[in-house]
């Protein structure tokens, strides 16, 4: 049979069922989803929007079983949200934080959007503090929940001063963990699996997030380049190129010769397709229980802050570190270096070694040229 008349009945196929899924009644079908070109690739493109169908159709099917204030805001915000083209796991960490908020107003015995207030905002920001939830995880839930609110206004659903001044809730700064040297080496050396070592060797080489790495496919590998291209970033969605090191390169080596060679992704689970986050992670905490590391507090994402922090421990400008991280501020950055100043260090440890050998005369003085000005011009000052 000729490729190209499967390719084409799988478009087709593709296309009804996009075509069924929440369409609304007198509203074409391509105004709610857009066709399948079948021009363009079918690994870059055709899976990505199965993927974005079936997390639609999952989000309709949940909130067509609940009984929540806004229900039918609620569906069109998820279908504007399949139009935007937001990711399938998207659709589930903002259904369920709005489910969270829709529940939460409706037990303050609201039952349409009109009737929400600032103060509903403030009462669910107060009820998932007392859940002993962190900080960052009821901004990332308020985040989805005002996205959602200013789709309702723009429906004159939502009343304006709900969202007249938005509410911030402060962060604590807190500093990147890094990996001890020691621990690393550690870690290292008790892993015998070449798959599981190219995964780590990676992430710690290139300082890809774990979801960049195992989305990545075989064609994104340019092993004789030393680089991954990762064509969509896991936060920002924004392309970026990393680098590997010659330990990473060969570790990817001695994975490659045992790999499947027709399997798409870079690395999968044994007799899967691909690899899960779980996967990934139970993995890396048996090599942290079997070095006897456990109790450091160390997670895949570590691996990314020390590949951060030796590479400015290293005399890496912080402006030439940024692309390789993917931050889209330069301040996000600025927080390895806080961690890994060694200028600072030294400059410490050099003045505490004069202080400590009690080679300071005992007079208090500074002669700092800064210091000399202001003598002089207070001097002038008594003069005049």
């Amino acid at each position: 049979m000729d490729p190209r008349i499967t390719q084409s009945s799988d478009v087709v196929s593709t296309n009804e069922s996009l075509t069924r899924i929440g369409q609304r009644p007198g509203v074409p079908s391509s105004a709610v989803f857009p066709r399948v070109n079948p021009e363009r690739s079918e690994r870059a493109f055709c899976p990505d929007i199965e993927k974005k169908a079936r997390a639609l159709q999952w989000a309709l099917n949940r909130v067509a079983g609940r009984d929540l204030p806004g229900k039918e805001c609620l569906e069109e915000y998820l279908r504007d949200m399949y139009r935007r083209n937001c990711r399938p796991n998207t659709f589930k960490s903002a259904l369920v934080s709005i489910e969270t908020f829709l529940t939460c107003v409706a037990d303050l015995g609201k039952t349409r959007l009109e009737a929400i207030i600032k103060a509903d905002l403030e009462a669910f920001i107060e009820q998932e503090q007392d859940r002993g939830l962190m900080i960052s995880t009821i901004r990332t839930k308020l985040n989805y929940i005002q996205a959602f609110l200013r789709y309702g206004m723009e429906a004159e659903v939502v009343r304006p001063e709900v969202l007249a001044r938005r509410i911030r809730l402060r962060k604590l700064e807190t500093l990147p963990k890094a990996m001890d040297p020691d621990d690393l080496r550690e870690l290292l050396s008790i892993i015998d699996s070449p798959r599981d070592r190219a995964m780590i060797m990676v992430l710690l080489r290139t300082g890809m997030r774990i979801g960049e790495l195992l989305n990545t496919r075989m064609p994104d590998l340019h092993l004789r380049d030393r680089r991954i291209d990762i064509y969509e970033g896991e936060k920002n969605r924004v392309g970026r190129v990393v680098y590997l090191s010659e330990d990473a390169v060969s570790a990817l080596k001695a994975w490659l010769k045992m790999r499947d060679a027709h399997q798409v992704f870079l690395f999968y689970a044994m007799g899967k397709n691909s690899m899960a986050y779980s996967t990934a992670r139970l993995l890396f905490e048996r090599y942290l229980t079997k070095a006897a590391l456990t109790h450091k507090g160390y997670s895949l994402h570590s691996l990314r802050h020390t590949f951060a922090s030796e590479l400015l421990n290293a005399g890496m400008r912080i402006e030439c570190l940024q692309p390789l991280m993917g931050h889209s501020s330069l301040d996000v950055t600025r927080r390895y270096a806080r961690l890994t100043d060694k200028t600072r260090e030294k400059e410490y440890f050099r003045a505490m070694t004069i202080i400590e050998r009690g080679e300071m005369d005992g007079h208090y003085r500074c002669d700092h040229p800064i210091q000399a000005l202001l003598e002089e011009k207070k001097r002038l000052t008594e003069h005049r």
